[in-house]
């Protein structure tokens, strides 16, 4: 339960050891769109709304509200401890290194995982917008072995061009990075845009009705899906230690992101049922170009696709930049081996580290058929949700003067909303979903007590004194 010292952190992040600084808050903001506005939007609009009809509108308003309460506490979180790592480092600071390692462990499933799924994804965007100009891959190359049955796949293509060309792009340097992310988020938030001005006309309010066809079960239970549609918001935390006022900056792109998304949730949602009668969504992945089709819209959908693809990529290179960020802070701290926390001396990245886990994802993206693993991913981020929020009451007990420039509102009842908001989304979640997560977690622990414990930072300074 041995915990890190604050002020240290601190003083460690204005060293020459620490990231380069190159982010404000419109790029932070624009960071955080760019992870949440992706698969969510374009592909699981429509299996929530399979799941909870024309309620979908009200799952996105539930699921806003579990990440409005966790996005206050990470604010000031991210406020007072601008250091690389995310929940990573702040349960480090407040809960102890065990916890500490259990979160951490889980943010990596969680980003591996997800941008490996986006990849497949993207792929298959990608091929769609190339097969109508009359470009086809080879069978082969579509997918990985056994993705599409009755078509001799062995290796997706795409998928492991997009994670490496991601991983080229991060290594580079954060400055080059985000010039693309910005340029990309305002190309797919203008599809977005342009999918609710035109859309808004063809709604036909029949459709609503029923409004809650499977009852507030469908909802619930529509939340729980559609949360992974959130997923992001976190990972601008990620990027704290590259801010050049993480005081003021975090804080503000944090619920900026969550805010600006979540209301483009809700009226895409209310457009797209408003359009399409909910069980027509069944068997489609790609329901907002579907919505365009039944509207007589075709012609909108090459741009709709052109922002699904753009919106994925931005999806893939956060995710790729959170995970390789918490690898780099567990590193640092001596819980990862140590390559993991090299520093390029030109660029300033964690380059081997984020060569490593680029080239993980591709693979993992090119080769294995993944299928959905949204609930895999939204049961480990609702945990560190909720942690993060324990994490709030626990430290302005324990240390009520530590400098907060941003202050969680209305503490403990805020963050206590938060745990119950984000426990009540997972026991939504299938049980096999939770035998997957506690499997994984029994692995991390195997790893802490045989190689991370002994090895941590804090261990080897305690011992030399």
């Amino acid at each position: 339960m041995r915990k890190k010292n604050v002020q240290d952190m601190l003083e460690f992040s204005k060293t020459t050891q620490a990231l380069k600084k190159e982010l404000g808050v419109f790029d932070l903001t624009m960071l955080g769109i760019g992870a949440i506005i992706g698969t969510g939007i374009f592909v699981l609009t429509g299996t929530g709304a399979l799941i909870a009809g024309p309620g979908l509108m009200l799952s996105f308003v539930i699921g806003a509200l579990a990440c409005g309460f966790a996005a206050l506490c990470y604010a000031e979180f991210a406020s007072m401890l601008p250091v690389s790592g995310s929940t990573y480092t702040y349960a480090y600071a407040t809960l102890g290194e065990l916890i500490a390692w259990i979160i951490g462990w889980d943010l990596l499933l969680e980003y591996l995982l997800a941008s490996a799924t986006v990849t497949a994804g993207w792929s298959g965007y990608f091929q769609n917008l190339i097969g109508s100009f009359g470009i086809h891959l080879p069978a082969a190359l579509t997918g990985a072995y056994g993705a599409h049955p009755g078509v001799a796949t062995l290796f997706n293509l795409p998928a492991f061009a997009i994670a490496m060309a991601v991983t080229a792009l991060l290594a580079f340097g954060i400055k080059e990075s985000k010039r693309v992310n910005n340029i990309m988020v305002v190309i797919k938030v203008s599809v977005v845009l342009l999918f609710i001005a035109l859309g808004v006309w063809h709604v036909k309010p029949i459709n609503w009705h029923p409004l809650l066809p499977y009852g507030m079960n469908g909802v619930f239970h529509g939340a729980a899906v559609v949360f992974f549609s959130f997923l992001g918001f976190d990972a601008v935390t990620c990027a704290a230690e590259e801010v050049k006022k993480p005081e003021r900056d975090l804080p503000r792109a944090v619920i900026l992101s969550l805010g600006i998304c979540s209301i483009l949730y809700v009226i895409v949602a209310a457009i797209m049922t408003g359009i399409v009668h909910y069980p027509d969504f069944a068997g489609i992945d790609h329901p907002v170009s579907k919505a365009l089709e039944v509207a007589g819209l075709n012609w909108v959908a090459g741009f709709v696709n052109i922002g699904a693809i753009l919106g994925m990529t931005t999806v893939i290179l956060v995710m790729t930049y959170g995970q390789t960020r918490i690898t780099f802070a567990m590193s640092r701290d001596g819980l990862l081996p140590k390559v993991f926390s090299e520093v390029h001396p030109k660029y300033r990245t964690p380059y081997r580290a984020t060569w490593i886990i680029g080239t993980l994802i591709a693979i993992l993206g090119a080769l294995v058929p993944l299928g959905t693993l949204a609930e895999l991913a939204n049961i480990g981020t609702l945990a560190a949700f909720s942690l993060i929020s324990i994490a709030v009451i626990i430290l302005r007990k324990r240390e009520p003067d530590l400098p907060r420039k941003f202050h969680c509102p209305g503490v403990p009842y805020i963050p206590a909303l938060a745990i119950l908001f984000c426990v009540f989304l997972m026991v939504q979640l299938a049980s096999l979903t939770w035998t997957c997560f506690v499997v994984w977690l029994l692995i991390g622990l195997v790893v802490y007590f045989g190689y991370a414990r002994s090895r941590s930072l804090l261990a080897t300074q305690g011992a030399a004194s």
